[in-house]
């Protein structure tokens, strides 16, 4: 073998290690050997079905110290901190055998014969007075469930609730749902009005889109009754103008209280707690 073959082939070899080791290069060929990676990653997903993303609600539209979000069926939802001035109006539907004895989101056991019901977003243990729109007959419940996930509905009523109100024939019903109360975890026996909200109650007389509607309602009720006031606040309409009335510190009393203006005509009033 010649030396100078022996010359080239050191030369050879010496430029291989050079360009080997030469920091352009090691960072092109892992660019290439990442983008490799990706593709592959790109294609095997195609081959076998995409992996479920999980997307969280973002950080920022969750206030410090509220409860945290869950998923069913593919979408979040946020609970509410506290359930004072909730009032709503939808479709009522229940839920009975196929869960009786199964847990629920609070953790008890869903009993059918209780007066409980679940609801996507109002803090657990929250009383609510469910009102059947279509015949006026109404139950106060306990929230102890999530649900229901069924699009158009605000609140899946226990067998006995349901049976109260009159919904299990129907299957679902027209409600009212007005947030009364809470509760500490109830001991056996014994009544849910015994852990009613203490503080201020009001009677909600009625609800407008534009404020001087609400004004003339205003002026008119300040004639014969105290401490009538506007609440503003927004929903999925926009800007709403809440029209309230009176000031009591027991439910019992603003009962009371609404149903002299029920009497007296205002056949959309009821009781709130503010």
């Amino acid at each position: 073998m010649s030396s100078n073959w022996r010359l080239k082939n050191d030369e050879i070899v010496r430029r291989r290690i050079t360009y080997l080791t030469h920091p352009v290069s090691v960072v092109w060929r892992l660019g290439c050997l990442t983008a490799l990676a990706l593709m592959l990653a790109a294609g095997f997903q195609g081959c076998g079905g995409s992996a479920p993303s999980l997307v969280r609600p973002p950080a920022a539209a969750i206030s410090p110290g509220a409860p945290r979000p869950y998923k069913a069926l593919g979408k979040w939802y946020q609970p509410l901190p506290d359930a004072r001035g909730y009032h709503e109006k939808g479709v009522a539907s229940w839920y009975g055998n196929d869960f009786h004895g199964k847990k629920t989101s609070s953790g008890e056991i869903y009993d059918m014969y209780a007066e409980t019901a679940a609801h996507k977003t109002l803090p657990l243990g929250t009383i609510v007075r469910v009102r059947n729109l279509k015949n006026n007959h109404q139950i106060d419940v306990r929230i102890n469930d999530r649900g229901p996930f069924v699009s158009g509905r605000i609140i899946d009523l226990s067998y006995a609730c349901a049976c109260k109100l009159g919904v299990v024939g129907p299957g679902t019903a027209p409600v009212e749902v007005v947030a009364i109360g809470t509760t500490a975890p109830p001991a056996a026996g014994t009544d849910i009005r015994d852990y009613y909200y203490r503080g201020n109650f009001t009677i909600q007389v009625g609800a407008f889109s534009e404020l001087k509607n609400a004004e003339r309602l205003k002026m008119r009720l300040a004639k014969a009754y105290q401490n009538v006031h506007i609440q503003p606040y927004d929903d999925v309409r926009g800007r709403m103008y809440r029209v309230r009335v009176a000031s009591c510190t027991s439910l019992d009393k603003a009962v009371q209280y609404e149903k002299m203006l029920i009497s007296r005509g205002y056949r959309d009033a009821f009781a709130i707690a503010e």
